[in-house]
């Protein structure tokens, strides 16, 4: 009988881990995704600006220009972009590892693991979008080959059904970090048989969740917004370091919720994880 997801006990569960691994969840979130994100930030800020300046010369701008110009900036830093994902995968295993694994790894080798799962983890992820992709598109083209409002409505159809696959594949980081899985496949078949009865619980967790951290942002900027007024390049510089700020708490809230999510749904308990790190 599948385990029914209790959400204040995932909450619960997802604190006492960050509470417990304050130390070494700063040192590893702020390498990997403050600093990035930061950096980001301030060294890429001119496609913002041209488009700024674009729609402030044109009383109507002009999409398709700057469609193009966004195209054409992303395909000279793809390769940045790229690089900064694999950074960032290596940072979220090697996360997982350090608030679960009972053997209380040290940060280097929490990290050298995420590194070695790091080839099977973007298998993982491209397996997973390439099947949440193919079934929306077929279901788009089918409906567009019949009639355009066929193709809309079967269209809905699709996202509601990617949004279920979502859900069901949020568990592949855990699994891979957490149960040492390495077959791309039989880490999706693991995360689908771990969410199996809990699909709506977890997609009304998820969804509180992003919900709450979407409002933290949205007023964590308007205060960034502030340091605007002392110059364009403090107003760059306060919403670099806040912005990358709020990403990393994000990310490593989101990141505790889906270890403590794992460890319930796949029978563990509040008490395990506080033996852990006693």
């Amino acid at each position: 009988m599948a385990i029914k997801l209790d959400m204040g006990k995932a909450w619960n569960d997802a604190v006492a881990l960050l509470s417990a691994n304050k130390d070494v969840v700063l040192i590893v979130a702020a390498v990997f995704f403050f600093l990035p994100n930061a950096i980001a930030t301030l060294a890429m800020p001119q496609a913002t600006a041209e488009l700024e300046a674009m729609a402030a010369a044109n009383a109507e701008p002009d999409l398709q220009a700057m469609l193009d110009m966004m195209l054409a900036f992303y395909a000279e830093i793809w390769w940045i972009l790229v690089l900064l994902a694999v950074f960032q995968a290596i940072g979220v295993l090697g996360l997982l590892a350090l608030l679960t694994d009972t053997s209380r790894p040290t940060v280097g080798e929490a990290l050298a693991f995420g590194a070695k799962a790091l080839i099977p983890y973007i298998g993982a992820q491209l397996l997973g979008s390439f099947l949440i992709a193919l079934v929306v598109g077929v279901l788009i083209a089918l409906g567009s080959l019949i009639a355009p409002a066929v193709g809309v409505l079967l269209g809905l159809v699709g996202f509601v059904i990617a949004i279920y696959l979502y859900v069901k594949f949020s568990l592949v980081s855990p699994v891979i970090a957490i149960e040492r899985k390495l077959n791309p496949f039989t880490v999706l078949r693991r995360s689908w048989d771990l969410t199996k009865g809990n699909s709506l619980r977890l997609f009304l967790f998820y969804l509180l969740l992003v919900v709450v951290l979407f409002v933290v942002t949205a007023l964590a900027s308007m205060l960034w917004a502030i340091f605007g007024i002392m110059g364009e390049q403090a107003g760059l510089f306060a919403s670099a370091i806040g912005g990358a700020l709020v990403t990393m708490a994000s990310v490593a809230i989101f990141l505790a919720v889906l270890a403590a999510v794992h460890r319930q749904l796949s029978g563990g308990s509040s008490e395990a994880i506080r033996e852990t790190f006693d």
